[in-house]
């Protein structure tokens, strides 16, 4: 079946990269929630509220992308990637684009945080799935790449968004970057499809004495403690990420007294590392295990925390190399996790059983939101913030350690079972 199919005018083993660059730039146009931080004290001194409320926004979109995730992977076998990519585009651009007309900072959770963030969640998943299934033998390496466009995306949109704001405010940017974004995601949609049951790339076959996925439905991998090794890591590493992202033009004007612009521009860099994150620990998922790679992040999660606790007026470089960490380590979680989906539990169920484990990156944010609100607002700086993600980078590894594994056979679905003794 694999010497017969071909994509793009190309022999499959070829043409399936076109679907990895197409996922890549669909990324870059969803991941551009990271370049909130760009937005976050111009909305705020619009609207006259607190960095609690501030924070809003993206919380909520981030809530809503994770929420919107799990019921994309419900329909993603009906409806096919290219459907729901072009629905998700269509909400996603509409997110942004009515942003323009907010009157509050409730209006603006509402409409780029419920409407947009739901939108990324339905289009986010089929990326994922396609290069998941066109690539079986380097699903990692995959994956971490149509990633990589999420996690870079703020190196192209904090600083188009940047200047949009410069020249016309705040509210402007959302409506020029949400026209941008609807056309982009609707029109590289089209193309996105599975390949045919069955099909692998010609002439391999899966390496002696490595382990085989047991394939399970969702009902069944809830059920395993290896799923909530995943969820409970997956939180701990997204609430650390996300709250670095989402504070890292305040934290590095108010702590480290860098100016605005140059805050931004910064913002811009880290995204890089978020970018190359997702390849980095897609392969390392791929060549060690999911639970090395998982210790390996918190080991560095936990290294920028105690960094950032010490860091005050002046420690440019020090802040840097910290949140070059805290994003790097965000865009591992964001290739570990989905491969890991697909290691443990099998493909078969495979857009389901991520879109549950997904609702850890929701939980995530959400608490990562309130964790640095409060920690401005109660004690008047964002250096208090890093105390939790510290104590939860230990936890992490010690919880990686004991339930980040294969799965046992025991916990096996009847259908699974079924298909197995067909």
């Amino acid at each position: 079946m694999a010497e017969n199919t071909r994509l793009f005018g190309m022999p499959a083993e070829k043409g399936r990269w076109v679907f990895v660059a197409l996922g890549f730039f669909i990324n870059i146009c969803l991941g551009s929630v990271y370049a909130y931080s760009v937005f976050k004290k111009p909305v705020q001194e619009a609207f006259q509220c607190t960095a609690t409320e501030g924070g809003l926004p993206f919380m909520i979109f981030l809530a809503s992308f994770a929420t919107m995730m799990f019921f994309g992977g419900r329909v993603l076998e009906k409806l096919g990637p290219k459907k729901l990519g072009i629905l998700g585009g269509i909400l996603v651009g509409l997110g942004w684009i009515v942003s323009k007309w907010t009157g509050n900072i409730y209006m603006l959770t509402l409409t780029y945080g419920l409407i947009g963030g739901g939108g990324v969640g339905l289009a986010y998943g089929g990326p994922i799935a396609v290069a998941a299934r066109w690539f079986p033998d380097k699903k990692g390496l995959a994956v971490g790449l149509t990633l990589a466009g999420f996690g870079g995306s703020p190196f192209v949109s904090a600083n188009v968004a940047k200047i949009l704001i410069a020249q016309s405010g705040p509210f402007d940017a959302f409506f020029y970057l949400g026209v941008a974004f609807l056309i982009v995601v609707v029109l590289l949609s089209i193309p996105m499809k599975f390949p045919e049951a069955g099909w692998k790339p010609s002439g391999w076959t899966t390496a002696a004495g490595a382990a085989v996925a047991i394939e399970m439905d969702s009902a069944a991998m809830v059920k395993t403690a290896s799923f909530w090794g995943l969820f409970l890591c997956y939180t701990f590493g997204c609430l650390a990420g996300l709250m670095a992202i989402g504070i890292s033009s305040p934290v590095a004007q108010e702590i480290v007294r860098i100016d605005a612009a140059t805050a931004a521009t910064l913002t811009g860099v880290f995204a890089i590392f978020n970018g190359v994150g997702r390849p980095i620990f897609g392969t390392l998922t791929d060549k060690l295990t999911p639970q090395k790679a998982a210790v390996i992040n918190f080991i560095l999660i936990l290294a920028a925390s105690l960094g950032m606790l010490a860091a005050g007026e002046g420690s440019v470089t020090l802040y840097v190399i910290c949140f070059m960490g805290f994003w790097l380590c965000l865009g591992g979680w964001l290739a570990i996790a989905p491969t890991a989906t697909g290691t443990f539990f099998g493909m078969a169920n495979y857009a389901k059983n991520y879109g549950l484990v997904y609702f850890a990156y929701g939980l995530g944010a959400i608490l990562g939101g309130i964790i640095s609100g409060q920690a401005k607002d109660t004690f008047g700086s964002y250096t208090f913030a890093f105390y939790p993600t510290a104590a939860l980078a230990v936890m992490g590894i010690i919880l990686a350690f004991i339930l980040i594994k294969q799965p046992e056979q025991a916990g096996q679905s009847t259908e699974s079972a079924e298909v197995k003794s067909a």
